[in-house]
């Protein structure tokens, strides 16, 4: 009986578990093999969407980028490679056109305008939507989300019908105390102003969905704190709120410049870039150059001037508020 137990005592321990080497003394694979399966697995599934974004994404703008460099235009379409490598010209020419820099200028004046009102009044309807009214909460948020996946063609009908001089709701209303109300798309200093209020009416309820999911994220102990501190409504709202809010500001305020940037929708259904050019952005001239007059190399050129333009900007965007939202 001590022999045999003596015998176990001294024999080595056996390992078990994660750690425990393979019977054979060689290096277990076994735990590999299901790794290497899982990759090839998420290749395989990733497949048709890297073929799809290949073909119809990055193919195309190498290919626009290419084109910026060439005078292709509608004779190269049935053959690309006729077109004719002039280098930068393209480019330059932009500089010199009177009609793209007006296009620029209206696009600057529309997103610095456009941006601050649509951002700050996202907020405000937001922390009203989400303290202040109690009563039917879930019909406003509707209401002011509505625009968002309304078609751009329903809301040019309303908006027509709005600012109609002669027979709008403005106009019908003007008459009523005695005025007369203005053309606002026929004129070259109200029709952009008017384009930025729809633009703002009909994406403020991107911005007030995401501004009330970035307050249902503070901590209610942090308000319940600065009230027992003896805050006010609006300490509470500059000293608490704000600085919460600061990464969502950042996120809302870039997309919101990104998109304004791209404005195209709005003038090309409501004023075709008039009158007199004031309405037109540089999508809208991006699009007659390249599918009314077929300058396709021409156009090319614009939407990557507009491409370094939306990147610049949003790259100074990221370093002014990226520390504040720390």
């Amino acid at each position: 009986m001590s022999t045999t137990t003596e015998s176990v005592a001294d024999a080595a321990p056996v390992k078990s578990g994660p750690g425990a080497d393979s019977p054979s003394g060689g290096h277990d694979h076994r735990k590999q093999r299901p790794v290497a399966v899982q990759h090839m697995a998420g290749w395989l599934f990733s497949t048709p969407f890297l073929v799809l974004f290949a073909v119809f994404m990055a193919l195309p703008i190498l290919a626009t980028l290419l084109m910026s460099f060439t005078d292709f235009g509608l004779r190269n379409v049935t053959d690309p490679f006729s077109a004719e490598f002039i280098g930068l010209e393209n480019y330059t020419k932009l500089f010199e056109d009177e009609k793209f820099l007006k296009a620029l200028f209206n696009t600057a004046y529309f997103v610095v305008v456009g941006v601050p009102l649509t951002v700050g009044l996202g907020l405000v309807v937001a922390v009203l939507l989400n303290n202040g009214i109690d009563r039917a909460r879930t019909f406003f948020r509707v209401g002011f989300y509505a625009p968002v996946v309304t078609s751009i063609v329903a809301i040019a009908v309303v908006w027509r019908f709005v600012l109609d001089p002669s027979d709008g709701l403005i106009a019908g209303l003007a008459s009523e105390v005695g005025l007369t109300s203005p053309d606002f798309l026929g004129s070259e200093a109200l029709a952009m102003p008017s384009l930025i209020v729809m633009a703002v009416w009909r994406n403020l309820g991107t911005v007030m969905v995401l501004f009330i999911a970035g307050l249902q994220a503070i901590p209610p102990d942090v308000r319940e704190a600065a009230r027992l501190d003896g805050a006010s409504t609006w300490q509470e709202f500059r000293r608490i709120t704000v600085p919460l809010l600061r990464p969502t500001m950042l996120y809302t305020t870039v997309i919101t410049t990104i998109g304004y940037l791209n404005v195209f929708e709005e003038p090309f259904v409501m004023t075709q870039g008039g009158p007199s050019d004031s309405t037109l952005t540089v999508s809208l001239a991006m699009y007659r150059e390249g599918f009314n007059f077929f300058h396709m190399g021409y156009a090319s050129a614009m939407a990557y001037v507009l491409f370094v333009v939306i990147m610049a900007i949003t790259v100074l965007q990221l370093r002014l508020l990226k520390d504040n939202t720390k």
